[in-house]
């Protein structure tokens, strides 16, 4: 799996992206914290009500969420494996600073016809910066856009280079909301 801890963001706090647009999840929503690692954002959707599922590949940085309540975990290997997760449904998806392309359908086939996704990882021009520098953990110029043209209505999209303590990094988010969404979304502060 290509993540990595955005360098404008603590280990254990949630992104500031994330945050930004968590509103947009309904309490006792089913979220899914997609390659978690060890779990900022399954806590932090949990601490706001949500049930989270939460998966990653590796068992040792699932083992920091047991006993978090609100919170389950599923090894998985989402790269090698066939999708774990066929015939789900998920009221909310997120993924912070991970890229795998051939997931993209799947996703969206999970994320329910009223729910949200919110993304977040690294994009082209990022190689300038450090790792991921291989263009297959990059996202062009958009792309997060392009998946979800046609199946959800887009609240919020950025694409840019962005400051850190440690280095710079560039990044593209989006935060979107599926066609059955209450329209207009409500905007986060």
């Amino acid at each position: 799996m290509s993540r990595m801890t955005t360098c404008h963001d603590a280990a254990s706090d949630p992104s500031r992206w994330i945050a930004r647009f968590a509103s947009l999840v309904r309490e006792g929503s089913r979220v899914l914290d997609l390659a978690c690692g060890q779990g900022r954002h399954a806590r932090f959707f949990a601490a706001r009500g949500c049930d989270v599922l939460a998966v990653d590949r590796d068992g040792a940085a699932l083992a920091t969420l047991a006993g978090v309540p609100r919170v389950s975990t599923l090894e998985a290997d989402l790269e090698g494996a066939p999708w774990p997760l066929a015939g789900s449904a998920f009221d909310a998806i997120v993924i912070v600073n991970y890229l795998h392309r051939p997931l993209f359908a799947p996703l969206l086939d999970a994320l329910a016809p009223d729910g949200v996704l919110l993304y977040e990882t690294f994009a082209a021009g990022n190689e300038a910066f450090g790792r991921p520098s291989n263009p297959a953990f990059l996202l062009r110029p958009g792309e997060l856009l392009e998946v979800a043209r046609g199946r959800l209505a887009v609240v919020a999209f950025e694409q840019g280079r962005v400051r850190g303590a440690e280095r710079d990094a560039v990044v593209q988010r989006l935060a979107a909301v599926g066609a059955a969404r209450d329209w207009p979304a409500p905007l986060a502060p």
